[in-house]
């Protein structure tokens, strides 16, 4: 099934294209991917979603060698997915074409030996579009899911969160809860789908008490975040904003930056004030320090201040904002230097921090403390917190020698 449009990405995404290091690579060229499949959707959706297919069915094959262990290529994989499934859905296309593209889908999905086409999966019922090929589709699936959960031999089958998403999608809940019934553990991974059917049918706080129930009898399977994320919406679909925001907003995520993490919490609750979020964001996940971004960032600078006073804020990021706020606004531009510096000193970090990098870092505040006759104040606020802590004594040498010759 060929498409007339030539895809400058298909050249990139080839079987085994990129080696065990290939991770910034390959997520610099699904960002250029995503950009030319947007740009192609402003004048032509059914070309765009053409083009996701394309780029999804080259995916595996060409990320496959990659080191997954520290989770950036994932996570490039799952934004380009996330941007990109909406275009499939909202592909100009008729029954029979869909059907055909969900065809060539389908078998990637099969060929997928990582599992990042989860999310395809669980939302299949809304790629159909049609109900009538999601009619189609759970018709086809059923047999084997049921065949599956009813044998002694469990093995598994990508296509039963399709099938049951499907179900979902049509309305056909009777279906549904009798093939759930099937299942022997009867965890979330599956069963989120009643929860999706009970929310479908309005039936709001059922849903909720159905997914807080199995978060209650840990059948969630390490998807507890998952679950705490639909209970949240549901909330908030209900109008209970207060009670979203703190019994399952402010649960942070573990994963993401701090900063990221801020923002998100900020989108999601825009009637709650932006600087408490800050404040209980630090709260909850108590290393303060580590908020200085998040802090700076949003514009509450005396926050930020506070951050940078701890231990935990890394001088790296501090010495940045030091030079970014060297002339709008001097006196935290200087104690965030200040703090810095100290921190270089007194750290500990996985490469250890040469004299150098410590003079170097000295020459920057101290230019901008003389540049604003306040040589004496740095001179005083960095005395001051090198005598708190302790220092290297290698390093603690080179600032105060240098210390010694300002005016």
């Amino acid at each position: 099934m060929p498409t007339k449009h030539k895809w400058k990405f298909k050249s990139y995404f080839r079987s085994g294209a990129y080696s065990w290091k290939g991770t910034a690579k390959a997520s610099k060229r699904m960002k250029e991917s995503v950009s030319e499949i947007k740009k192609v959707a402003k004048k032509d959706t059914s070309l765009s979603g053409e083009g996701a297919i394309e780029l999804f069915v080259r995916l595996y094959p060409a990320v496959m060698h990659i080191d997954g262990s520290s989770g950036a290529i994932g996570s490039a994989i799952n934004r380009t997915i996330n941007v990109l499934m909406p275009m499939i859905i909202n592909a100009d296309w008729d029954m029979n074409t869909r059907g055909k593209w969900l065809e060539k889908l389908n078998v990637a999905i099969g060929d997928d030996g990582w599992g990042i086409f989860d999310e395809l999966r669980d939302h299949w019922g809304e790629l159909c579009v049609f109900e009538g090929l999601a009619h189609l589709w759970a018709d086809r699936l059923i047999p084997t899911v049921k065949d599956n959960w009813s044998s002694e031999q469990y093995c598994h089958f990508t296509g039963t969160d399709m099938c049951l998403s499907c179900l979902v999608y049509t309305g056909r809940y009777d279906e549904l809860k009798n093939l759930l019934a099937l299942k022997e553990n009867q965890s979330w991974f599956y069963m989120k789908f009643w929860a999706l059917a009970l929310e479908k049918q309005n039936k709001l706080q059922e849903a909720l008490d159905y997914a807080e129930l199995y978060n209650a009898q840990q059948k969630v399977n390490n998807q507890e975040e998952t679950v705490n994320l639909f209970c949240e919406s549901l909330l908030i679909k209900m109008g209970k904003i207060e009670e979203a925001y703190q019994k399952y907003g402010l649960a942070l995520s573990p994963y993401g930056t701090n900063l990221n993490i801020y923002r998100g919490l900020c989108k999601k609750y825009p009637s709650i004030d932006k600087k408490s979020i800050l404040l209980d964001c630090i709260e909850n996940k108590s290393v303060k320090g580590k908020w200085f971004a998040s802090a700076k960032n949003a514009g509450y600078l005396d926050i930020a201040i506070e951050c940078a006073m701890c231990d935990s804020a890394d001088p790296g990021t501090l010495l940045r904002a030091s030079r970014d706020f060297a002339d709008s606004d001097f006196s935290f531009a200087l104690i965030v230097g200040v703090q810095g510096v100290a921190g270089l000193v007194s750290g500990e970090f996985y490469d250890p921090v040469t004299t150098s990098e410590v003079a170097y870092a000295f020459g920057q505040v101290e230019a901008i403390a003389l540049k604003n006759d306040k040589a004496e104040d740095f001179k005083m606020m960095l005395t001051k917190e090198m005598l708190k802590r302790s220092c290297k004594a290698k390093l603690k040498d080179v600032v105060l020698d240098r210390l010694k010759y300002l005016p």
